[in-house]
C-alpha cells in the first residue's frame, strides 16, 4: 500500500468563515482543539442552509483561547473584536445531523454580523464538549480524489478546500479512502476508526475564499459517485486515541 502523509488541515474557530491551514492539530474525542467552537444562527436555533451561507465564507475569524478573545475580519475590511466568552441564555442549535447547546457571545458580533450580512442572524458559542462539526469528530480526504473530480469537471487544479475536510492526505491513489471505512488510521499521536462516506451538499460548488458558485461538484459526483441518493466524496472518523497530529505525519493502518 502506498505512504499517505498528512498533507493539510482545515479549521475554523467560526463553523462556514474562513479556513486556517495550522502546522499541526491537537485531535481530541470532541474534535480538533479551537475548531468550529462559534457558529451563526437565528435567535431561535435555526441556520442558513445551502448556498444562502456563501456571504459567511469570506469572514476570516481568529479565536485567542488564552484570553477568550474572538476577532472577525470582513470583506469590506471592517472587523469586529470581544470576549468569546458566552453571555446569554441557553439556545438549541439544530445542526445537519443533531442539536447542540448553545448561547450567545458579545452583541457586538452580533451587530456586525447583521449590518454586513444578515439581519436575522446571532453569533453563539457552543457549550463544550459539544461543537459545531458532524457528529464524527474527524474527516478525511485524498489530494488524488479531489484532482480526479476536478479532472472530470475541466478544473484539474480544483481547489480541496471547498470540501472543508478536517484532514487532506497526499500520496494514495484516487478513492483509496474508500476502502479504510471501518478500519483504524494512525495520524501522528492519535488513531482515527474510519466510517461511513460522506454525502456532499450543494456547498462544495462554491469556491472557499469568495463563496461564488464556480464548479459544479454534485453534477460530476452524480456522474460517477452515485450511491442510491447520496454522492459520496471522503470518509468520516471517530477519535479512538486523542493525540497532536502535524503536516507530514504518516497515515498508517492500524488494523
Amino acid at each position: 500500500m502506498p505512504v499517505a502523509t498528512v498533507a493539510r488541515f482545515n479549521v475554523t474557530p467560526v463553523k462556514s468563515t474562513a479556513l486556517h491551514h495550522p502546522d499541526g492539530i491537537d485531535l481530541q474525542r470532541e474534535g480538533a482543539v479551537g475548531d468550529r467552537r462559534f457558529l451563526f444562527a437565528r435567535p431561535d436555533g435555526t441556520r442558513l442552509r445551502g448556498v444562502s451561507k456563501a456571504p459567511l465564507m469570506p469572514i476570516v475569524s481568529t479565536w485567542s483561547m488564552a484570553d477568550e478573545r474572538l476577532t472577525m475580519r470582513f470583506p469590506d475590511s471592517s472587523s469586529a473584536e470581544g470576549s468569546a466568552l458566552p453571555t446569554g441564555e441557553r439556545v438549541d442549535i439544530k445542526l445537519f445531523d443533531r442539536t447542540v447547546p448553545a448561547r450567545a457571545i458579545d452583541p457586538g458580533f452580533t451587530e456586525a454580523i447583521r449590518r454586513l450580512v444578515d439581519e436575522t442572524l446571532t453569533v453563539f458559542r457552543v457549550e463544550e464538549p459539544e461543537f459545531a462539526g458532524g457528529g464524527h469528530r474527524a474527516s478525511i480526504i485524498s489530494l488524488a480524489s479531489v484532482a480526479d473530480v476536478g479532472s472530470r469537471g475541466g478544473d484539474p487544479q480544483l481547489d480541496p478546500r471547498r470540501f472543508r475536510m478536517l484532514i487532506e492526505v497526499d500520496g494514495i491513489e484516487a478513492y483509496a479512502e474508500d476502502g479504510w471505512q471501518g478500519r483504524r488510521l494512525r495520524l501522528g499521536d492519535a488513531v482515527i476508526r474510519l466510517g461511513r462516506r460522506v454525502d456532499r451538499c450543494v456547498m462544495t460548488n462554491l469556491a472557499p475564499d469568495t463563496g461564488a458558485n464556480d464548479f459544479d461538484t454534485l453534477k460530476v459526483l452524480a456522474e460517477h459517485r452515485r450511491v442510491g441518493t447520496e454522492l459520496l466524496l471522503g470518509v468520516y472518523g471517530d477519535v479512538e486515541r486523542p493525540g497532536r497530529i502535524e503536516v507530514g505525519d504518516a497515515a498508517e493502518m492500524v488494523d
